[in-house]
This record gives C-alpha cells, structure tokens and sequence, in this order.
C-alpha cells in the first residue's frame, strides 16, 4: 500500500494497488494521478449518486476461493438508466470489476488473448460475431458518461469521459468490449455473481441506506409528479424512470430531486388487470406489481404487459393477450448459438421452433420501470415455441433481451393477487353443486340408460347382472370425474 497527502487539502489517498493510477480524496473529492513518486492534482471530481447500492468502498469477499476487496468504483449513465462499476483488488494482487445494474451483478476480469477485429460502430445487437475462437451474440451496444467515482483507479477518469462498451452473449458465457480508450478494444470474460455467493461482507445494511438516501430500498412509496402532482408508486433504487399515471410525463427518480425527462400530455387511462402495488406471494416469494405498458404488433394487435418485481427474484412479467395470461422471465441463458431468422434454438437443451415474426411498439405505458419506458419504443420481435412454453428475442438499436414464458391461469392470478386482480374468473353455476361439469352430467345419462337396458337381467339374475352393472358405472363416471377436475386446472 502506497499512502499519498491530497495536494488540495492534505488529506491521506491510499494506494493499495499498484495498478491503480488515480485515487480521489475522500474528504474533498480531488482527483489524484499517481505519476511516478509524484502526485498530481487533476481537479474535482463529481460525488456519485445515492443508488441504494448495499456495496461500498471497503466490501470484501470471495470469489473461487481468492479473497477480494472493493476498493474502487466509477458510476455510470447512459440513455436508458444508470450502473456502477466497482473495481476489486484480491489479495494475490490481481483486480476484476464488479458491474452493478437494477441488483444484477457480474465479475469481469481483462482477458490477455487476442484483440477482435470489430470496429465499435459496425457492432449490432442480435448479430453473431466471431471472438475469441468462438460465436457470440451481440447482447448491448451502448456508450455511457461517467457521473461520479470514488476510491481508486487503474485510469484516469473524470466529468467528460465516456465509455463505449458492448456486451456478447452465449449460453451462460458473456464477454464485454471496452472501446472507450481506442478503437482497439480491451476484452473481459465474465460470469454472474451475487453477492451471497461471494460471502460479501462489510455491506451497508437496510437503515445505514435509508440514513443516507431518506428512503428504504425496495420499498414501495410514493414521489408526486413534478408536473401535475399525481402521486406516482415505486421502489426506490429499483425503478428510478416513472411514468405519471394522469399526464404520462416521464421522470428520473435517481437523483435526490426528481426531475422530469419528457412532457407528457393528459390521456385517457387504460383499464388495468393488476392494481400498481398490487402484492402476492409466489413459489414462498414477495412480489410486488409496478408498472405496464401496453404494446402493439404491426397488425395492430395489442396486448398488456406488467412488470413485477420480488426482492430475492428480480424482476419478471405477466402478459395479457387475446389468447389469456402468461408469465416470462428474462433468461441469463441465452442459446449456444442464433442467427436472425434462424428456424429453432435450443435452450437448456429444449429445441424451440420458429412462431412468429413482427415489430412491437409502446402505445401506452404507466408506473415504475428498471429502464427508461415511452411512447412509441419499438423492437423486432421473434418467437419460438415447445408445446406450451414460448421464447421471445426482442431486439431495439442498443440492445437484445431473451425471455421465456409459460401460461398462467386467471384464477391462480385471483388467488395470488386478491382483490389487487380485476380481470375475468371462471364463476361456477350457482344452481348446480357440479354446474360446470360436463362430463359427470353426460357419465349420469350413460348410466342410467344403461340401468334401463338391463332393468329385465336384473329381476332374473340380480346378484351377476348387478355386479358387472355396477363395474360398468365405474368405469364409465371415474374418467368423466378424472377430465371435469383437469378441465378446471
């Protein structure tokens, strides 16, 4: 550990690494170049933003055995949201980055093989491109400014610098490539992490956030519009773009003041299934409903889609179309390998075939969302299905996502979900015990003409007769029962 005096204000910067090249001041947030066995004042840098990261500069844990310690961290921006990134030193005097975006966290370790030859503009999302000996699919394409930093760093970063990244997807494999300092990229492997696995410790608990940020993680409140008024439902340092409900403005909840992004106009509200904080517990899970947005194919037909959010599982969807209810999550899985217009994928070795084609565009949208939502945001959509389970690759100008969606009945929505549901449920007749029981009523009629068939066999040869009636009636009403109860499921 090399410690230098703040030319600004005097106060101790800490080295710990020798990679690192600039510290900034945690006292005046001066920038501090580590040149040679002199320093350098490279001036202010911006304080980051309170994100309600429960990560800090201190954290330790462990990853594949090998004790680490964040030490570092620059927070960035870019059109849809914001992430950070921590810089880790591990005790054999190796570094890696932590990515932290909406609770998704991932380690990236700088990869020493050999340079791809993709220049940064010809990069696409949803393209297939060769790297590092194998095919890896474009999964983000986006350039981001940094707003903040603390700690150390192993480059010189301040108010102005911008990063151009791309993300590739394959299976569970992913690689990043980092043009920002050069049109030759630097490349990171990576996998994802939580921080249970990395036994992290040193982490800011619940109230030390709250202390800090004036509000719980996660938990559900309400920010009034900065344009009307209307009370707006969301989880702090989980959905920071809103959508007012009453003028469909668009607002940045991330900073200490909100802020609006886009002026919206007054619009006629669209009836919702699931109430916005509506609440449920899924599978032993708390979930929470906060926000929807209704979309349009290119034969205009619409469907609804709600976004719900559970603190151990992320986030997910519940989609209402014309053919009934469906859940999807996104995949951290992507197929071994895809092509646009590729007839099948496989994932988790379950073959998919091609379903449907079309472009799908925001017609109406309201709530809280982990990503900036509006009006008119289109994407290419391609489908594939396996029995009753479906895939959705959807593609926009930054980036592709891959989602996974099976059906879900509307009286399972009913019971998770209470009074907060308000769509249709099947009612049963309320003259009948078994008024929707087609198959028992047709069973009954069966059998009693058979009873009237066998009436005269009956007074002859009671004792015979009746038994293989009585197995007959058996075998006749146990399916009729068996196909009524599955009808209902």
């Amino acid at each position: 550990m090399q410690i230098v005096s703040c030319p600004s204000c005097g106060a101790e910067v800490k080295f710990r690494s020798h990679a690192s090249v600039m510290a900034v001041c945690e006292y005046c947030s001066t920038r501090v170049l580590k040149d040679a066995n002199a320093v350098k004042d490279l001036g202010k840098m911006s304080s980051v933003l309170e994100d309600y990261s429960p990560i800090q500069i201190g954290t330790a844990g462990v990853l594949g055995g090998r004790p680490f310690t964040v030490v570092g961290r620059i927070q960035l921006r870019y059109s849809a949201g914001m992430w950070n990134e921590w810089y880790l030193l591990f005790d054999d005097g190796k570094t890696s980055w932590l990515g932290d975006s909406s609770g998704m966290y991932t380690i990236t370790a700088e990869y020493d093989g050999a340079k791809p030859p993709q220049a940064f503009e010809d990069l696409v999302p949803g393209r297939t491109y060769g790297i590092g000996g194998g095919l890896y699919t474009a999964a983000e394409v986006r350039v981001a400014d940094c707003i903040g930093g603390q700690g150390e760093l192993p480059f010189k970063v301040g108010d102005g610098y911008q990063a151009k990244v791309a993300d590739f997807r394959r299976g569970q494999e992913f690689i990043t490539l980092d043009y920002s300092d050069g049109p030759q990229p630097v490349v990171y492997t990576g996998i994802a992490v939580t921080l249970d696995s990395l036994q992290c410790q040193l982490l800011r608990d619940d109230d030390t956030i709250q202390r800090a940020a004036g509000r719980y993680r996660g938990k559900l409140t309400a920010l009034d519009c900065p344009s009307c008024g209307t009370p707006i439902k969301y989880l702090p340092g989980i959905t920071a773009n809103l959508v007012c409900p009453a003028c469909a403005t668009q607002i940045d909840a991330s900073s200490p003041k909100a802020q609006v992004v886009a002026a919206g106009e007054r619009v006629e509200a669209v009836p919702l299934m699931l109430e916005l904080g509506a609440t449920a517990k899924i599978n032993n899970q708390d979930f929470t409903i906060i926000g929807m947005m209704r979309r349009a194919d290119d034969e205009a037909n619409e469907w609804d889609e709600y976004l719900m959010y559970g603190p151990r599982a992320g986030f997910s969807w519940l989609v209402l179309t014309e053919d009934g209810w469906s859940g999807a999550n996104v995949l951290s899985s992507w197929p071994m390998s895809y092509m646009p217009g590729a007839g099948n994928v496989a994932v988790d070795k379950v073959q998919f075939s091609a379903l449907y084609s079309y472009e799908a565009e925001v017609t109406y949208a309201v709530g809280a969302f982990n990503w900036r939502v509006s009006v008119g945001d289109k994407a290419q959509v391609a489908e594939f299905q396996a029995g009753q389970l479906r895939l959705a690759a959807e593609t926009t100008d930054s980036e592709m996502t891959w989602s996974r969606s099976s059906p879900v009945s509307a009286d399972q929505l009913a019971m998770w979900f209470g009074k907060g549901f308000k769509g249709k449920v099947k009612a049963p007749s309320k003259s009948k015990p078994f008024g929707n029981n087609r198959y028992r009523t047709t069973a009954k009629y069966i059998i009693w003409f058979m009873l009237v068939v066998n009436a005269v066999p009956l007074l002859f040869n009671f004792s015979g007769t009746w038994f293989m009636t009585a197995i007959a009636a058996i075998a006749i009403y146990l399916p009729a029962v068996f196909l009524d109860d599955n009808e209902k499921t």
